[in-house]
């Protein structure tokens, strides 16, 4: 698990991490791009990322691709933060989506990295929604940490392991 706050450099932390297991890489994405911003920063991270990369869309349910991966293959999800939020706008079960999420990724036969953003050190959001959601990324953080056997944060670039080790 990979966590930072908005630019990080997590996910190119994370990438880094999968390209160096040496195995098939797959990029598990679960950005919804409703405008222009959102299209523009899926491309620059495409480019960033560059070609070796199988893509999968998995905005709300990324239990089948990640029931699908091979042992041959490392797969980045990118990110919980994304997922969360559009399972949050959806208004469905949260509870029961999360437990799935956690259960398809404890099942996968391939290595799996998570990014996900830390949202906890900034002042409490003004609005009811905003505080549910920091909230509800709060938890999903922590069961994910709790599930994963590395867990590193990235500030400005740079890793501070939290759990486990980069050896």
């Amino acid at each position: 698990m990979i966590l930072g706050g908005a630019a990080s450099g997590k996910s190119a932390f994370a990438e880094g991490l999968v390209v160096q297991s040496g195995r098939a890489r797959v990029y598990l994405a679960t950005a919804q791009t409703f405008d222009d911003e959102m299209r523009e920063k899926v491309t620059r991270h495409q480019t960033m990322r560059g070609d070796g990369w199988r893509t999968i869309e998995a905005p709300l349910d990324p239990s089948p691709a990640l029931a699908g991966a091979r042992r041959d293959e490392a797969v980045l999800v990118d990110c919980a933060t994304m997922w969360l939020s559009n399972h949050m706008l959806a208004d469905g079960d949260l509870a029961m989506a999360e437990t799935a999420l956690i259960r398809a990724l404890t099942n996968c036969a391939a290595p799996v990295v998570v990014v996900s953003n830390e949202v906890g050190l900034s002042v409490v959001p003004e609005n009811a929604l905003a505080r549910r959601f920091r909230e509800a990324q709060g938890r999903l953080n922590q069961r994910l940490a709790a599930e994963a056997s590395l867990v590193v944060n990235v500030i400005a670039g740079l890793p501070q392991v939290l759990k486990g080790s980069l050896s």
